[in-house]
């Protein structure tokens, strides 16, 4: 019996270890998403082994009263769904700086701050050089007046399109 249990914990890990992973060397691109208005970022992902990246991204947001942006890096893990797609997970932080509209703060104001960031996310990536995705960034936010502005943390919804190489 016990022989027959520690075959069968081999066979299963034998299964989830052979199953390839689609984790390309580089993918560049767009993620556009709503984060307090519409915004989008350029969108860079580094392959660093079978089911670990990095991914970089350089973001914009323009609502009626704010006008910001940002730089994110992330750290991801990859797992693999089935024939292109895959989950990921990952964690990260970033620096940005914004602008307060006048008509909305009663005076001109602007700074900078830092965050930290979480993702979660499922994509596809097709036959050919193109990854779709869609993730959930939650961002908490520090430093000054943007953080108390946005009560120290935006959720942020995306679709990404990017090409692989």
């Amino acid at each position: 019996m016990r022989k027959l249990i520690l075959t069968a914990f081999m066979l299963v890990g034998l299964a989830f270890s052979s199953q390839a992973q689609d984790i390309s060397k580089n993918a560049l691109g767009l993620r556009l998403g709503d984060n307090d208005g519409f915004g989008g970022e350029l969108s860079y992902q580094r392959g660093l082994s079978d089911n670990n990246r990095l991914e970089f991204d350089l973001g914009w947001r323009n609502s009626n009263h704010i006008d910001a942006f940002k730089l994110v890096g992330l750290y991801q893990w990859v797992w693999n769904i089935d024939k292109g797609f895959n989950w990921y997970a990952g964690v990260g932080a970033g620096v940005g700086s914004w602008s307060i509209d006048e008509k909305y703060y009663g005076a001109d104001d602007s700074g900078s701050y830092i965050l930290a960031a979480g993702d979660i996310g499922i994509e596809y990536n097709f036959d050919f050089p193109l990854q779709l995705s869609l993730d959930f960034r939650p961002e908490l936010y520090f430093g000054g007046d943007y953080a108390d502005y946005r009560d120290g943390f935006g959720p942020d919804i995306a679709l990404g399109i990017r090409y692989r190489f």
